[in-house]
C-alpha cells in the first residue's frame, strides 16, 4: 500500500510541488480558487499531512495524553469526553491510554505517551503511589493530575472537595432520621480516604457510631460492588441506609438488594457519590454527590495547557466544590 503523497496532488493537480505546499499552509502567493481545487484534491485522493516530520520541526505536536484507570467506568469516560472537547477547542488531540489497576502498566503508558512526544499529560492517578512511580518523569514534561487529591504534593491537580461532598450526604441522612449508615467502599487512594474521612467527621459531629463495608477490590465498579453487597446482605443488617463511596458501587448494591428482596429506599435507603449518567436512569434515580466533571476536565485542560504554551512554572492545587443530587433512593424515617 501506498501513501498519497504532496507529488502525487501537484501531479494530479496540475502545479508544481512547491504549489501545493503553499496552499495547505494558507499562502497568500496563490489565488483562492487554486488553493479551494488543491484543498478538493487532497480530499478526493485521501490525503494526510506527515504530522510526525511537521512536529519534528516545530518540536510541538499539538498532542496531549490523558491516563485513566479504567475507561470503562462511566466517570472516567465523561471526565475523557469533556476533556477532549476541551482540548478540541483549544487545537489540541487527546491521546488516551487506559492504565488499568496496574501501576507498572500506568508507568509504561506514561513512558508510551512521552515516546510519542505529547506535549503534556492530564493523569488520574490509581493511587498515592503514583506519585512516587512517575516522579522521575515530572520534570521533564508538563503533566496536570485529574479527580485526585494528592494533598500536599507539590503538583499540579483539579479534584473535588471529597470530605465535603461525603459529609453534605451524610449531613443529608441525618436530617432524614438516619442514625445507623453504614460506609460502603474502598479506602485505598486519597481521594476514598477523604470520602471516608468526610464519613468519620459527620459521625463524630452527630454523635454516630461508625460502620464500614471495606472493599479490597482494586477499582470500583458495578459488578465489584454487586458481589461486596451479596455477601453483606447475607449477615444480619444493623443499619437504615448505606453511603456508597461511588455510583458504579451504589448500582451493585441495587441488584444486590433487589436479589434479596430489599426495597429501595422503603428498606433501606442508598446514597452515590460521582453523578454518573446511569444514576439518573428513570428505574434508578440515585440520590448522589455530583462532581462537577466539566469544570474539572476544562480546567485541568487549562491548567495544563497554560505550562505548555507559557512555560508557567510552579504548581496550583484547585479544589472545585461538590453538591447534592436529591433523587428517590432516601426516605425520611418516622
Amino acid at each position: 500500500m501506498k501513501s498519497v503523497t504532496l507529488k502525487d496532488v501537484a501531479k494530479a493537480a496540475g502545479v508544481s510541488y512547491a504549489t501545493v505546499s503553499r496552499a495547505l499552509s494558507g499562502s497568500n502567493q496563490i489565488s483562492k480558487a487554486t488553493r479551494e481545487r488543491i484543498v478538493r484534491l487532497c480530499s478526493e485522493m485521501g490525503y494526510t499531512g506527515n504530522y510526525v516530520a511537521r512536529s519534528m520541526v516545530r518540536k510541538k505536536t499539538d498532542l496531549i495524553g490523558l491516563v485513566v484507570p479504567a475507561i470503562e467506568n462511566e466517570f472516567m469516560s465523561q471526565l475523557a469526553y469533556y476533556a477532549e472537547i476541551s482540548a478540541r477547542a483549544r487545537g489540541y488531540n487527546i491521546m488516551l491510554c487506559d492504565s488499568e489497576p496496574d501501576l507498572q502498566q500506568e508507568e509504561k503508558v506514561v513512558q508510551l505517551l512521552m515516546g510519542r512526544m505529547v506535549d503534556g499529560i492530564l493523569i488520574v492517578p490509581q493511587s498515592p503511589v503514583t506519585y512516587e512511580k512517575i516522579q522521575a518523569f515530572l520534570d521533564q514534561i508538563p503533566v496536570v493530575f485529574v479527580s485526585e487529591n494528592l494533598r500536599d504534593q507539590p503538583q499540579s491537580y483539579v479534584a473535588v472537595d471529597n470530605n465535603r461532598g461525603t459529609y453534605l450526604g451524610m449531613e443529608y441522612l441525618y436530617e432524614l432520621g438516619h442514625r445507623k449508615i453504614l460506609y460502603f467502599g474502598r479506602r485505598d487512594s486519597t481521594t476514598h480516604q477523604l470520602r471516608a474521612e468526610g464519613y468519620l467527621q459527620a459521625c463524630r459531629k452527630f454523635g454516630l457510631e461508625p460502620r464500614f463495608c471495606d472493599s479490597s477490590f482494586p477499582r470500583s465498579s458495578v459488578e465489584n460492588g454487586y458481589h461486596l453487597a451479596k455477601e453483606l446482605f447475607s449477615r444480619p443488617a444493623d443499619y437504615t441506609a448505606i453511603f456508597a463511596s461511588t455510583d458504579s458501587n451504589a448500582l451493585g448494591i441495587m441488584q444486590a438488594a433487589d436479589e434479596r428482596g430489599l426495597r429501595i429506599p422503603e428498606d433501606l435507603s442508598l446514597i452515590g457519590f460521582d453523578d454518573i449518567p446511569s444514576a439518573a436512569l428513570p428505574r434508578i434515580e440515585l440520590t448522589t454527590i455530583q462532581q462537577p466533571k466539566k469544570a474539572m476536565a476544562v480546567q485541568a485542560v487549562e491548567m495544563l495547557l497554560d505550562k505548555i504554551e507559557n512555560g508557567t512554572q510552579g504548581y496550583i492545587h484547585q479544589i472545585l466544590l461538590p453538591s447534592l443530587v436529591q433523587r428517590s433512593t432516601c426516605r425520611a424515617l418516622d
